[in-house]
């Protein structure tokens, strides 16, 4: 195939007008029903593996002969590699071609999970799940793209409701199902069940899947370089910084420099670039611009709250495994109920009041796990779960409309790779502050809760007399009771966590009213020519 020049693309952007006017998909396809089901299947284990290995760290570790702190490169591999490689996701769709780059992806990804589940060392694991990570870089943003252009617009909002479904259940999903692998079978198991999955997807996808015109347009590598630098050394900062206390540590200060250094000189860089890396259009689209806020800080509450709820359900209310992925199964089952009603209510009411919703309903979700405690039962840890699942299937499907209804459909793949970009990093940051926020407040809990446990605390019992009489069974008690006043500060510790978080998604919630007014989802529009 032939590239492009200014000439093709115009007629390219025409052709699409004129698709969206007679409700026509950009790329039409024999089958588009069975095509989706692959493209879909072969994003959800990407998204799975972003998270499944969680819960299979400690017998990684005995497996694979590593150190607690070695073998977490186990997951700070991939999450780097995906974030350096995503930049390139729009660049390579155009050069190469949207359908050549996802087979190959996918190819690339199917190879190295089984790599991973056979790998005999940890650095030939983390070698693999690099090689994993950077073809997840580019399958997720082409499921986005693919998706538009083999849908007519009157069916793109039930396509995004089936992505944004995706998106938000398997990372909600994916530590109970590797916790379910890991116990039942084996933890190399978390890789070698891509396999099954992918290997009949990927035929389909080789049988189905059409492609955008090429167009070789030139890599802007310096910009890719200093952006990769400045991604690289945020993925590190946030991984590592709690566990190096921050910015006490000089690691953490150099890498927070060459982060802010990093990314200012790629935005500066690409005002004056005649051919930047991402197309200037997109900065100019206040929609996709304000939608790329509104994602990082669903990854965030996504992601960072899904982190830390596994260990609050095992270390504080002592439940099994299986048992704690049954506890985070309500949210998943609300995103995907009100994810496929989201697609109905875009075509049917304005978006941003939807959006706005369905950052309401999630904080009321969040505000009712402020009243959690130490002795209450399941019911509400389901219930707040569910109300959480519905409000954040509300979001995402109405956002990503608004941030893709006004782009041209030559902007999509490099759109697509940037969405997926503030998602990652929005899940980095939330794991970030959640977890220091958590060990934080547990250590000034823990002291001010000791400071009441005194000899005079329990009025009319002598506790030194006690201990001491009991000999060396005292230390046993008074290990106990640290014990008791550390669950409890813990316990605070997660109340405050979900005190912010619903401040965090109080105060998003009337920032969507402020977006220009997009059209009804499905609507016939004539879209700008992309010259």
């Amino acid at each position: 195939m032939s590239s492009s020049t200014p000439a093709s693309s115009s007629l390219a952007s025409q052709a699409y007008a004129k698709a969206i006017a007679e409700d026509r998909a950009l790329l039409e396809t024999k089958h588009r029903g069975l095509l989706m089901m692959a493209v879909v299947l072969v994003s959800l284990v990407q998204f799975f593996d972003a998270t499944i290995a969680n819960v299979a760290l400690p017998f990684m570790k005995a497996s694979l002969g590593a150190s607690t702190e070695t073998v977490s490169w186990v997951l700070t591999s991939f999450i780097m590699a995906t974030a350096i490689a995503t930049p390139l996701c729009g660049w390579l769709s155009d050069y190469f071609g949207s359908r050549n780059l996802f087979m190959y992806a996918t190819l690339m990804f199917l190879i190295s999970s089984a790599a991973c589940g056979a790998a005999p060392s940890l650095n030939a694991m983390i070698a693999f799940r690099i090689v994993q990570g950077i073809s997840a870089a580019f399958i997720g943003p082409m499921t986005m793209t693919i998706m538009f252009d083999i849908s007519p617009p009157s069916k793109q909002p039930t396509s995004m409701a089936i992505f944004g479904m995706m998106v938000m259940v398997a990372p909600i999903t994916g530590p109970a199902f590797g916790g379910f692998i890991t116990e039942y079978m084996n933890w190399r198991w978390i890789y070698y069940v891509n396999l099954p999955l992918g290997i009949p997807a990927l035929v389909l996808i080789w049988w189905l899947l059409p492609s955008r015109p090429i167009e070789k347009r030139k890599l802007d590598l310096f910009g890719f370089t200093v952006l990769g630098l400045g991604l690289a050394a945020m993925q590190l900062m946030f991984d590592r910084g709690q566990s190096k206390d921050w910015f006490s540590s000089k690691e953490i200060v150099a890498e927070a420099i060459i982060m802010v250094s990093a990314l200012w000189i790629f935005l500066v860089h690409s005002r004056g670039h005649p051919n930047p890396l991402f197309k200037r259009a997109l900065y100019t689209n206040a929609n996709f611009v304000a939608s790329l806020a509104f994602m990082m800080v669903m990854g965030a509450s996504v992601v960072g709250l899904s982190s830390v709820l596994p260990m609050m359900f095992q270390s504080i209310y002592h439940y099994p495994v299986m048992d704690t992925g049954l506890l985070m199964a309500p949210r998943g089952i609300g995103v995907m109920c009100t994810s496929l009603l989201s697609g109905w209510l875009a075509r049917k009411f304005d978006a941003r009041w939807v959006i706005l919703i369905g950052y309401l309903i999630a904080a009321w979700g969040m505000w009712t796990m402020t009243a959690w405690s130490l002795d209450m039962g399941r019911a509400p840890i389901l219930l707040a779960s569910f109300i959480q699942g519905l409000g954040f299937g509300m979001i995402v499907t109405p956002m990503q409309l608004m941030a893709f209804s006004t782009l041209d459909q030559s902007l999509r793949p490099d759109g697509s790779s940037l969405m997926s970009l503030f998602r990652s990093f929005g899940g980095s940051i939330g794991i970030s502050v959640v977890v220091t926020m958590l060990s934080r407040n547990q250590q000034i809990s823990h002291a001010d809760l000791a400071a009441h446990v005194t000899p005079g605390s329990v009025p009319g019992f002598d506790w030194t007399g006690t201990l001491d009489r009991m000999g060396g069974m005292g230390a046993g008690v008074m290990a106990a009771v640290n014990g008791e006043v550390s669950r409890q500060a813990m316990m605070i510790a997660f109340l405050d966590n979900f005190y912010m978080l619903t401040f965090v998604l109080l105060a998003f919630a009337p920032l969507p009213l402020l977006l220009k007014k997009p059209k009804k989802a499905g609507a016939a529009e004539k879209l700008p020519v992309m010259e």
